[in-house]
């Protein structure tokens, strides 16, 4: 055994063994491990990576945390070709290095964290039911479909009053997105079958959580036809149990029944011995009850156990807050059938709140047993059979009610299947059909409703493009002359990228429809300087311009760039601000309503009702994910249809963008100015700051500054972080003699600017900063940056702050601290990405995977329907065909006219009521 990780196996065989049965024993584990991988030399890398980011979690004081750890260890050293026992073969076999989003969230084998997420959340398999208005009238304005337009110049927010200065064409809202939407056919209204009521289970944390969640995404019903019958109203066999479990996930109506898709699945085509039955995974298996009553738990909190057996051995049935009545459901010596999730423990293996069924039910058809069973999100196991039995009637009753939205032509042409097809597909998988694809969400039903989605999103898209290209706006000059001007105001050369991007800006200037563009650049590519250039085209063309910035700090910083740069030119620049004397304030105002300031920057103060402009013909908005909708239209609003141009130095996923931004042309600077260096980035435990702070003493000692920045402004009792005032006072000790300054958002702006320009002078070595420094900040000397609690932060956030250094020609350094111990295998991940890369691009993509699209850019402020089965980290090129299709569909019939969209119409109504008008912005 001459492999350097071989010393290993023993320990880890012991402390696997009998199901963890010796692991609190076993001392010192994760040190082991870390002097084994320190010294494993020759190793592959990828077995590595995966070993590290296992080891904060072998010591945890949770046991299911410290086994999904081992397992991942076992499973790193079979990748990296250590000889493996069977034994701990089979460990790393249940444990796959790459979790699905199921296993991260809990579900699945059992490597899963603890702190589960609802799988509704990272999959999305749960969308609303549909909306089936058939009283809307239908119109088309503009290139917007609209129920009713509104009166011109004003909007609704979605479920809001009317907000003014919006597009005439912006429509009415309703109710949240429709998934799928379409419309219905009369049809019967059959009752389900009575299930015997009993005592509620007593809600956890997780089901209320998962409770309120569906009762947000399913807030739409059917307001006529057979898919808005009131459930209550099917008559007593529906029972009072489930009714009640019903009503109180906001399932009222029968439509609601159908789109509640199930978030996983149980193979029950095969049951199985006790003894073939494998801990953490879910199984089906029948045996004869030998044992129920309630018993006492550690706690002394009696439970109820249940113990069954078949000839090869005996597994516990356990349920916790159970009343009397369930012992009269497992009578002894009946034999039973069981179903859930297999578990071991100090006793043997268990299942905790299976289902059960007498064995009898086997004989006949079932919707439980003999084939693939849905598992729906929010119900206990209890109540899974009563929902199951439901949907079987209702998707076998009213799915055939729903018409088809998409055209048959291109329905046959993708080879999807039909609407009713795919809903009954999901409840009920036929036979043949493949269980890991079902829970991956990757059939051909789960396809279908997943284009369904990206198709009518991007429809939509096309549909508020046309609108924008509609409207009449401004045709600036941009000849070779104004141009030429305008880029001689830089102090330098403009890379072949920016150039780029001018090019396509002054493409969309000199056309008379209003430019809205969005221009992405990594961080330090230059998008400021391309905001001048096309800023100077609209000033010279006597228009104002106005530049909203997300943080005071960034405004500022904008504002002395282009008074530096726009004043020798006669342009004068001033800063909106809501701080400061009321004074001046307001004579900045004023000056900016006679239109004797030509540009101003702000931050939201721009977008105050004190603020006017006389001819506003330009819009810049810097980071603009930072802003929500309404906030931009507002600051659009203040002009008659300015051009737009939106800058993000958060790169954004390609499927991200063409989902918030299909109805905006992109542009993308993917070039580094000359003289820019590469920042080389390192991960320290919090043990190792000794190193680091050596470090950043060296780059001090060589003329250069360092930022070290803090997740937190004063002390926490709730979070064990160093907080930055403690900080800055630590670091004036370790560094005596070096001017340590802080920095962080509570300060007052004068207070702020003080320290910043003293840092920006030099007088100031190391800034103590918060993440105000995240975006903008500029000082080129600074070489380092230190970010303490790393693992608290997102990857685009660490890219972000990264990015203020190597902004100069020296070395750069950046040094991610995390206390390791804290640390997640989601924040492991992320550091380890860092560690590895620098392309902004990269990095989004990854962060996208890891974080999902809901939470990447704040998405729930886009204006745009949410996806409830498409997942964007995985669904790029189902994306691409429905982007392609749906522009193919307007290229043909722009104002979908055609006998045969006119489902597409009803779809969008559905799906995009309220919100075409406002996403528009961006």
């Amino acid at each position: 055994m001459n492999h350097p990780l071989a010393s290993l196996v023993g320990p880890l065989r012991y402390a696997c063994r009998g199901d963890f049965a010796h692991l609190s024993t076993v001392k010192d584990l994760r040190g082991l491990l870390e002097r084994a991988i320190a010294g494993a030399t020759g190793v592959d890398a990828e077995a590595l990576k995966h070993l590290r980011a296992a080891l904060p979690h072998v010591d945890h004081p949770t046991p299911d945390r410290r086994k999904a750890a081992l397992r991942r260890v076992v499973a790193g050293l079979k990748l990296s070709g250590v000889s493996l026992p069977e034994e701990l073969a089979q460990v790393a076999t249940s444990s796959p290095l790459e979790p699905t989003a199921a296993a991260s969230s809990g579900e699945g084998r059992g490597e899963a964290l603890p702190e589960r997420v609802p799988e509704w959340k990272s999959t999305a398999p749960v969308p609303p039911p549909p909306g089936t208005r058939t009283d809307a009238p239908r119109a088309v304005v503009e290139g917007y479909l609209s129920p009713q337009a509104p009166r011109p110049g004003a909007v609704r927010r979605p479920n809001g009053p009317m907000l003014a200065s919006a597009p005439a064409h912006a429509i009415p809202p309703a109710r949240a997105p429709a998934a799928p939407a379409a419309r219905v056919k009369p049809a019967p209204a059959p009752a389900p079958e009575e299930k015997p009521a009993g005592k509620r289970k007593k809600r956890t944390a997780k089901g209320q959580e998962e409770s309120r969640a569906e009762a947000k995404l399913l807030s739409i019903a059917p307001r006529s036809g057979p898919l808005a019958i009131p459930l209550k109203t099917m008559g007593k066999r529906l029972g009072p149990r489930l009714l009640a479990a019903l009503n109180k996930k906001g399932l009222r109506r029968v439509g609601d029944i159908l789109f509640l898709l199930p978030r996983c699945y149980e193979d029950r085509r095969k049951l199985q011995t006790i003894a073939e039955l494998m801990p953490g995974e879910r199984g089906v298996t029948v045996g004869e009850v030998k044992m129920a009553d309630f018993v006492p738990g550690r706690t002394g909190k009696r439970y109820f156990r249940a113990v069954v057996a078949d000839r090869s051995g005996s597994i516990a049935a356990t349920y916790f807050n159970a009343g009397p009545w369930l012992k009269q459901r497992f009578p002894v010596g009946k034999r039973l059938v069981l179903s859930g999730e297999v578990r071991a423990s100090l006793s043997g293996r268990e299942m905790a709140h299976p289902e059960i069924e007498p064995a009898e039910d086997l004989e006949g058809s079932s919707v439980h047993f003999n084939r693939i069973v849905p598992v729906y999100p929010g119900f206990e196991r209890g109540d899974q059979r009563s929902f199951r039995e439901l949907a079987s009637v209702v998707s076998e009753s009213y799915a055939d009610n729903l018409e088809e939205p998409l055209p048959e032509g291109l329905r046959k042409k993708l080879e999807l299947m039909t609407l009713p097809e795919a809903l009954r597909f999901i409840h009920f998988p036929p036979g043949d059909a493949d269980p890991e694809m079902l829970d991956r969400h990757l059939s051909p039903a789960h396809r279908r409703l997943a284009f369904d989605e990206l198709f009518f999103l991007q429809l939509g898209m096309g549909l508020k493009r046309q609108g924008v290209k509609a409207e009449k706006g401004i045709t600036f000059d941009v000849s070779a002359p104004r141009l030429e001007k305008a880029r001689g105001a830089l102090p330098f050369q403009l890379t072949g990228a920016q150039s780029k991007v001018i090019g396509e800006l002054c493409e969309d200037m000199g056309h008379p429809e209003p430019m809205n563009r969005l221009v992405q650049g990594d961080v330090g590519s230059g998008k400021t300087a391309v905001a001048v250039v096309a800023s100077l085209l609209a000033l010279q063309d006597g228009y104002q311009v106005a530049v909203m910035a997300p943080t005071e700090l960034l405004a500022e910083q904008h504002e002395r760039t282009f008074r530096k740069l726009l004043e020798p030119l006669g342009f004068k620049v001033a800063l909106v601000s809501a701080s400061g004397p009321a004074r001046r304030k307001r004579e900045i105002r004023e000056a900016v309503a006679r239109g004797e300031i030509h540009l101003a920057v702000g931050t939201h103060a721009l977008i105050q009702e004190g603020v006017a402009f006389e001819k506003l013909g330009f819009v810049v908005i810097d980071e603009q994910h930072r802003f929500g909708v309404l906030q931009r239209q507002t600051l659009m609003s203040k002009g008659v249809f300015p051009d737009v141009l939106v800058m993000t130095a958060t790169p954004i996923p390609r499927t991200l963008a063409m989902t918030l931004y299909g109805d905006l042309d992109v542009s993308v600077i993917d070039e580094l100015p000359p003289g820019r260096t590469p920042v080389k980035t390192r991960v320290f435990n919090d043990k190792q700051r000794a190193r680091v702070y050596e470090s950043v003493a060296s780059e001090v000692q060589k003329g250069h500054q360092a930022y070290v920045v803090y997740p937190l402004v004063e002390e926490s009792e709730k979070l064990d972080l160093e907080d930055a005032t403690r900080g800055a006072d630590k670091l004036r000790q370790v560094f005596p003699g070096v001017e340590v300054g802080l920095l962080h958002g509570r300060m007052k702006p004068e207070e702020k600017d003080l320290v910043m320009d003293a840092f920006r002078a030099g007088s100031i070595q190391i800034l103590v900063c918060t993440t105000v420094v995240e975006v903008g900040v500029d000082v080129p000397n600074a070489s380092v940056m230190v970010i303490e609690s790393a693992e608290r932060f997102g990857l685009s956030q660490l890219h972000q702050l990264r990015g203020r250094v190597g902004r100069g020609a020296a070395v750069s350094y950046c040094y991610l601290v995390a206390n390791l111990a804290r640390s997640s295998m989601e924040s492991s991940e992320r550091l380890g990405v860092m560690e590895h890369s620098s392309d902004g691009f990269v990095i989004a993509e990854k962060d996208l995977e890891i974080r999902g699209p809901g939470e990447f850019l704040g998405t729930r402020q886009s204006g745009l329907p949410e996806l409830a089965v498409a997942n964007l980290a995985r669904d790029g090129d189902l994306l691409s065909l429905a982007q392609q299709e749906a522009r193919r569909i307007l290229a043909r019939d722009p104002r979908l006219e055609a006998s045969e969209h006119q489902g597409l119409v009803k779809a969008l109504e559905e799906r995009w009521e309220g919100r075409l008008a406002l996403a528009r912005v961006g």
